[in-house]
């Protein structure tokens, strides 16, 4: 498989065409993946919840577009944002396991590598940050 702008562009028009305005492609084989490695294609207004992940670090490399990375303490207060944009010369973002994480994505068409370790696990109520 070659991943190019053929892929990037189908991806895209089906996060455009969804009603979370987000479309993941998997590369790997299952969801039981010791690897969960896929491109996730984001427009603008997508909302993705502030959550962590205490059993595996996550990993964004953007391809094109760029996103805000937003970390967030136990106490819901936002600790530091970082801009992830190819063309300023910041490719990706790791984050740490247990780290409070959402992002916002500032480009349409933006479309992001991301890998973790699986095997996929749902996330959990404890492990979604309630801001309301």
């Amino acid at each position: 498989m070659v991943i190019d702008n053929n892929l990037l562009d189908k991806d895209t028009e089906k996060a455009k065409e969804s009603n979370r305005l987000r479309m993941n492609y998997n590369l790997h084989d299952s969801l039981d993946a010791k690897v969960q490695r896929l491109l996730n294609a984001l427009e603008p207004g997508t909302i993705l919840p502030i959550h962590r992940h205490t059993q595996t670090d996550e990993t964004y490399v953007v391809l094109r577009g760029s996103i805000n990375v937003i970390f967030y303490d136990e106490n819901k207060n936002p600790e530091n944002q970082f801009s992830v944009n190819p063309k300023e010369g910041v490719y990706g973002i790791h984050i740490p396991s247990g780290q409070w994480h959402t992002l916002e994505v500032i480009e349409s068409g933006t479309v992001i590598f991301e890998v973790k370790e699986g095997p996929y696990a749902p996330l959990g109520e404890e492990d979604i940050l309630d801001v309301l």
